[in-house]
């Protein structure tokens, strides 16, 4: 197969000889930049509020059903919109999506701030952040669809470990601010309030930024905006989970990464109940090492620098072992990291492996977006990434609710931090598996898209 290069892709020699320096001076990749930078902060200061409210508010009881609720509330929501809104990121003018979903979420912002100010609890709470998360989980999407079309294809990778890993450390320092300022004002339902409205602000600096772009600049390339006012937009909107599941399956890549990233996210979400309850419940503070919502704030912070690292390591490790090789290893050392590091279940290793395990999640992460992004095609793209976050967020809050029945109010669990491990080990060889499946190259075909002669590029 021949791939063809557009004059846009021949015309960045200059981007490869100078990677991401040039990639930053790009000026719609820094403007996609900063407008997920700030959506992310406003994210971060959102979920730290909300779940300082339910997990550390001496006003409200947190066992652990309540804080599987909470995390549930906060990540649950694109989960079940998902699949559909990807369909409209593949039809309509993604560059307005981003800009009237992220003034959307600043209403319910603030109308869950006064719903946890006077201590309102239960459904109306939980509806409210449910759409503000909702409309969060759809902007990202749509960022994410929309990359390539301020990216050189060469350097996907790059910018992918740039946005989406500073850009989770974006969230990380909201969350930090959030809790930082909670700090000041305390921790009550006023407090947490103000907290959980300064989140508005992220979201009106995201807009304003997106609106920069000119019409049709982030896609996708099939534009039609007739299809807005047809039954045909409708029918595909219900559709699009299926049909973002038949665009990932088309691509063997693709179908094992989904595997690797429902290992992950799995696994993850039973180290982080436990984690919380044991931060909650079980720690106690000494010297800098310190126990409740400061120690989480700690926790949070490794993560990031964890994150921070995935964003350096994850191009270098694709270019040198290729992005199979590259997943399968971070699978191999989030696993191993939880049993050698995890299970003592003391601060200091618990620190060290939140490190580990951020770092080799967004190792997957990155390589799994990669991978849409160079091998579905466009006219698909924004289906399979809300089909990826609809399994980054169900995987995760299934693990949690599932862990919660099960751990005791203490979080001392050793069973449940094997069983963790236990799921990432295993993804190794199912990925092995369904990589070189036959039944899944069979179904490769046109909408595959960037196939084997892309994927040189990229392998090593």
């Amino acid at each position: 197969m021949v791939v063809t290069l557009s004059p846009t892709v021949t015309a960045t020699s200059v981007t490869d000889r100078l990677g991401m320096r040039r990639l930053l001076s790009t000026r719609g990749f820094g403007r996609l930049l900063a407008s997920r930078f700030a959506a992310q902060w406003g994210d971060g200061v959102f979920q730290a509020g909300l779940g300082g409210a339910v997990l550390f508010n001496p006003e409200r009881q947190a066992a652990p059903m309540a804080v599987a609720a909470g995390l549930a509330v906060l990540l649950l929501p694109y989960s079940l919109v998902g699949p559909f809104a990807g369909a409209l990121l593949d039809r309509w003018d993604r560059r307005r999506i981003l800009v009237v979903a992220n003034l959307l979420r600043g209403m319910p912002i603030v109308l869950v701030a006064l719903a946890v100010g006077v201590g309102v609890a239960g459904a109306p709470l939980y509806l409210g952040a449910l759409l503000v998360t909702g409309l969060s989980r759809f902007v990202l999407a749509g960022m994410s669809a929309g990359l390539p079309h301020v990216a050189p294809p060469r350097h996907l990778v790059q910018a992918n470990a740039l946005a989406a890993t500073v850009g989770a450390a974006m969230t990380v320092l909201g969350g930090m601010c959030a809790i930082g300022l909670r700090g000041l004002i305390g921790p009550g339902n006023t407090g947490s309030a103000w907290v959980t409205g300064l989140a508005v602000l992220g979201s009106l600096v995201a807009a304003a930024i997106a609106a920069g772009f000119r019409h049709g600049a982030l896609g996708p390339d099939s534009l039609d905006e007739s299809d807005c006012t047809t039954g045909r937009a409708t029918r595909a909107v219900a559709s699009g989970l299926r049909d973002g599941l038949a665009a990932a399956t088309r691509v063997p890549s693709v179908a094992a990464g989904l595997v690797a990233l429902i290992a992950h996210r799995l696994s993850f979400g039973i180290a982080t109940l436990v984690a919380l309850l044991l931060y909650r419940n079980s720690f106690t503070s000494h010297g800098l090492l310190r126990a409740g919502l400061t120690g989480v704030c700690e926790l949070l912070a490794t993560g990031a620098a964890g994150l921070l690292l995935a964003a350096v390591l994850t191009p270098l490790l694709v270019a040198r072992f290729g992005r199979r090789r590259t997943v399968r290893g971070a699978l191999l050392a989030a696993g191993t990291a939880i049993i050698t590091l995890g299970l003592p279940m003391i601060m200091s290793t618990m620190l060290v492996a939140a490190f580990m395990l951020s770092t080799a999640g967004q190792v997957v992460k990155l390589s799994l977006d990669a991978t849409a992004q160079t091998d579905v095609a466009d006219d698909a793209r924004g289906r399979v990434f809300a089909l990826y976050d609809t399994v980054f967020n169900t995987t995760y809050v299934l693990a949690v609710a599932l862990t919660a029945t099960a751990i005791p109010p203490t979080g001392r669990a050793p069973q449940l931090l094997l069983l963790a491990a236990a799921a990432y080990l295993l993804a190794v060889p199912l990925h092995v598996l369904i990589d070189r499946s036959p039944a899944f190259r069979s179904g490769e075909g046109p909408q595959g898209a960037i196939q084997s002669d892309k994927l040189t590029d990229l392998e090593g």
